[in-house]
């Protein structure tokens, strides 16, 4: 069966994110992480140190383990100054270093047979405003070699706004239905 794991990226609680996410996981077992919950430091970059990157004392070994056991990856993010959270962009930005990390040794081939989702809500013109984050998700997937699933772009601003994006909220029950197909053809 599927393994399914969701990457929270708000750093509000029951946001309008988090509230689309759930309608598309209801009635799955996944496996969900609040970025917001842990201690992601930011990437110091060590690329082109002679002694490379430093170990760094946080959360993120835990939460990248995780995401490598998984099969499918939902990233649920608002769209802040149109993009990604600061909490997911450092999540990723952090990929550089696991990519060199003699700990993570197939980090790039583990990641490369997954299946990624991006659920994203925003308040300004997200349909339109919002795209250049989902290129920016697509190119970072085809990077690492995750196959790109699909997004769903809600709009909303004011706490549970999201609940009167009808589209969003069909986008929601259609992905839903998809990830229980897919979890049962595992």
């Amino acid at each position: 069966m599927a393994k399914v794991v969701v990457l929270y990226g708000s750093s509000r609680t029951t946001s309008n994110t988090e509230l689309l996410t759930k309608k598309a996981i209801a009635g799955l077992d996944a496996k969900e992480i609040y970025l917001r919950d842990f201690t992601v430091k930011p990437i110091v970059d060590g690329r082109h140190a002679e002694h490379g990157f430093d170990e760094v004392d946080d959360d993120y070994d835990t939460i990248i383990k995780q995401v490598e056991q998984s099969d499918i990856i939902l990233f649920s993010t608002p769209i802040y100054w149109y993009s990604m959270s600061g909490l997911m962009k450092n999540f990723i930005d952090r990929w550089s270093q696991t990519l060199r990390d003699p700990e993570f040794p197939d980090f790039k081939k583990n990641m490369s047979g997954k299946k990624a989702y991006v659920l994203a809500v925003g308040g300004d013109e997200p349909h339109m405003k919002g795209l250049a984050m989902i290129d920016q998700f697509r190119w970072i997937f085809q990077f690492v070699g995750m196959s790109f699933a699909g997004y769903i772009i809600g709009e909303g601003n004011k706490p549970e706004d999201i609940l009167q994006d009808e589209m969003a909220l069909l986008s929601a029950k259609k992905l839903n239905k998809e990830l229980k197909a897919i979890k049962a053809a595992y």
